[in-house]
């Protein structure tokens, strides 16, 4: 034994299976993450081939003229449905109706190929040094991202052509070597787009003047080209409709995220709103450049091209949705010294690129400027005010590392089944947690309000059905009180306007107000708060699928008044004051009773002094005689959101072990320092 554990070698064989086992789950995960790119392909194909004809590909259809080629007898802009340059045009002649029927299957699975070449082409591009395993997980994750952009998917859906832009320019900065190809491909990118040629001043300033020269002379030769074919259309196109403007929709359109269409959306028009647009315009053209000037010059190619692009987007007269792609690239910067802090700018980046502008902000009309302009917000971001570290910064590659507590004995050799879930003891980055819970929530209401057991007409009939059951339990346990409850209630006005006031009020109010002061004064508990609230309402989002149930207030013949939302007429299938806003039948669980528990709970758990947790737990009891009284809920949705709270603090502990205990600044310090072992009294 001495011999051998003298010689290294079982040493060896532990480092090469450790080493073996690292690079199979390597292999598996970018199996997986390939697998994961191929399926949204695949779901992207289906969905525009599978839409009937008419309402597919309806800007490709528009290049198709009524005598077999496109628009020869024609204008490509008499029904300003077409927004491509006249290049783009002279391009697409040669296609006949004859090949219209192959057309769409071809346009779709070519439009496939180039995102797919284009995401091979961001992941080479990354800022070096990158290690082994970014390297080779980044090509599936950049082509996943973008089948899930909402640009590519618009583009899929139109069929439109804005992603060869977006890789010829790519292709001319990382691909090409040869100044003379990269300066054609360049401009042939902005003969399709005119603002890429933004891209000449980047390629000018970085030194490679060759590339910036021949960049203009093939947008200038390949422009001439097609007025000298179509002289007309070229006409209305640059000189009619300067650029493009009015092309496609109307400029003040949501859809048209450019600096333009937003002045227009505040309310300017004439020639105020023209010289503002180019005073703002030339500041973020010239600011954006400069950034990726320098970006450029510190090794971080790949974020001045993004930045660039991103100047393009705001200085466009129009920037129509298929048009936002620039913006993805600009995930690769890093901002924050903190950790905890670089995620925040890749995530928003994800977000505003694959949802809609309605899940990132609340539907409050001070938040419409901020909604309405989401992308258009994050491109002028990125282009003049963020501060993308420099590989120099000493941040750059060691960011502030984050405090994390000693990991938790396992517990009957099971938990916490996801040890990797550390428990951190710094506060989380407000914004990300804003944003995230933002996101959460509207994806929780999507779900809520899909939750109906199919049709109205049929889910109602389905919940009154579950209705009657619950009832006939109720009848059983004698606990039916709500009837008596509610008209109880009723009699007394101030009674009644009490339980309307908190059961409309305080559902949101006290949960936010919690969180908020976990997140304030103690950060451990609250992200254990926090993921034991998600897991609860996850729970009850199975629930409200697999049980939709009506309220008590939503049976006819049971003769209960709903004292907050008025009379209903149940003579209407989709009677209900809120049937458009939220699912009328997600009433198994109450999420009422269960946030207002898990409030209790928390407090009750958390809270320093005994008053402070007796009237924590008085609000879940005045929550449940709020939600029986105005005839909202059953007795038993009561203990259904009880059920649920109990398993989401379960799988909080399951998954991730038991709370951490709060800590002071000191003994968290002590808690990150790697424990120095006790030598060994023989050896003293």
């Amino acid at each position: 034994m001495a011999n051998a554990e003298h010689s290294g070698r079982p040493a060896e064989a532990f480092g090469s299976t450790a080493a073996d086992t690292a690079r199979a789950r390597l292999r598996a995960a970018r199996l997986g993450l390939w697998l994961l790119a191929a399926v949204l392909a695949v779901r992207q194909v289906a969905v525009v081939l599978g839409t009937p004809r008419g309402e597919r590909l309806t800007d490709l259809e528009t290049w198709v003229g009524p005598d077999g080629v496109l628009h020869v007898n024609g204008s490509l802009y008499d029904s300003t449905r077409f927004t491509g340059t006249p290049f783009g045009g002279l391009v697409l002649k040669p296609l006949t109706r004859a090949a219209e029927q192959a057309l769409g299957w071809g346009w779709t699975f070519g439009t496939l190929l180039l995102v797919a070449a284009l995401g091979l082409v961001v992941a080479r591009a990354l800022p070096q040094p990158v290690t082994r395993r970014t390297a080779l997980l980044a090509a599936p994750v950049t082509i996943s991202l973008l089948m899930l952009s909402l640009p590519v998917r618009n583009t899929l859906w139109l069929g439109q052509t804005s992603i060869i832009p977006v890789l010829l320019v790519l292709l001319g900065c990382f691909v090409v070597r040869d100044w003379r190809a990269a300066g054609v491909l360049i401009g042939l990118a902005a003969a399709l787009q005119p603002t890429v040629l933004l891209f000449a001043a980047l390629l000018w300033f970085t030194g490679r003047r060759r590339a910036a020269a021949a960049t203009g002379a093939s947008f200038a030769a390949v422009t001439a080209l097609a007025w000298a074919a179509m002289p007309h259309d070229s006409y209305t196109y640059w000189v009619h409709h300067m650029a493009g403007v009015g092309l496609g929709g109307e400029a003040d359109a949501l859809a048209n995220q450019s600096l333009h269409g937003a002045l227009l959306r505040l309310g300017l028009s004439g020639p105020p709103e023209i010289g503002l647009f180019l005073s703002l315009g030339a500041a973020v053209a010239a600011l954006g450049v400069r950034r990726a000037v320098r970006y450029a010059r510190d090794g971080q190619l790949l974020l001045a091209v993004a930045l660039t692009g991103c100047a393009a987007i705001v200085v466009s007269p129009t920037t129509w949705q298929h048009q936002l792609l620039w913006v993805l690239p600009a995930v690769v910067g890093r901002v924050g010294k903190r950790a905890s802090d670089r995620y925040v700018w890749p995530v928003a980046v994800i977000l505003v690129m694959t949802l809609p502008a309605k899940m990132m902000l609340p539907n409050m009309a001070v938040l419409y400027p901020l909604r309405d302009n989401a992308v258009l917000l994050a491109a002028v971001a990125a282009a003049t005010v963020l501060p993308f570290l420099p590989r120099t910064s000493p941040y750059y590659r060691a960011p502030v590392p984050t405090q994390y507590a000693r990991p938790v004995p396992t517990r009957w050799k099971r938990v916490p089944l996801l040890p990797f879930l550390k428990r951190v003891l710094t506060r989380p980055n407000l914004l990300l947690e804003l944003l995230l819970i933002r996101v959460t929530y509207a994806a929780y209401q999507q779900v809520r309000l899909g939750a109906t057991g199919g049709t109205n007409t049929g889910g109602r009939a389905r919940a009154e059905a579950h209705g009657r059951q619950i009832l006939d339990i109720e009848r059983f346990l004698h606990i039916d009180i709500e009837h008596w409850a509610n008209h109880a209630v009723v009699k007394v006005g101030w009674l009644r306007d009490f339980f309307d006031f908190y059961y409309e009020s305080f559902h949101f109010v006290v949960p936010l107000s919690v969180l908020a002061l976990l997140y304030w004064r103690r950060p451990v508990d609250y992200r254990w708060a926090r993921a034991s609230l998600g897991f609860a309402t996850l729970l009850a989002l199975v629930g409200f699928w697999l049980y939709p149930l009506a309220p008590p207030r939503l049976m006819p013949d049971l003769g209960v008044i709903d004292t907050v939302h008025g009379v209903q007429d149940f003579s209407k299938p989709d009677y209900g004051t809120l049937t458009a806003l939220t699912n009328q039948y997600a009433a198994m669980p109450s999420l009422h009773f269960g946030w207002s528990l898990w409030c209790g709970l928390v407090i009750a758990i958390v809270a320093p002094k005994w008053w402070m947790k007796a009237l924590g737990l008085l609000h879940p009891f005045f929550t449940v005689s709020a939600i029986v009284a105005t005839g909202n809920h059953w007795v038993l949705d009561a203990v259904g959101g009880a059920l649920v709270v109990g398993g989401g603090f379960g799988l909080s502990y399951l998954l991730m072990g038991p709370r951490a205990r709060p800590v002071t600044a000191t003994a968290a310090a002590r808690a990150v320092e790697p424990a120095v072992p006790e030598r060994d009294p023989a050896s003293r």
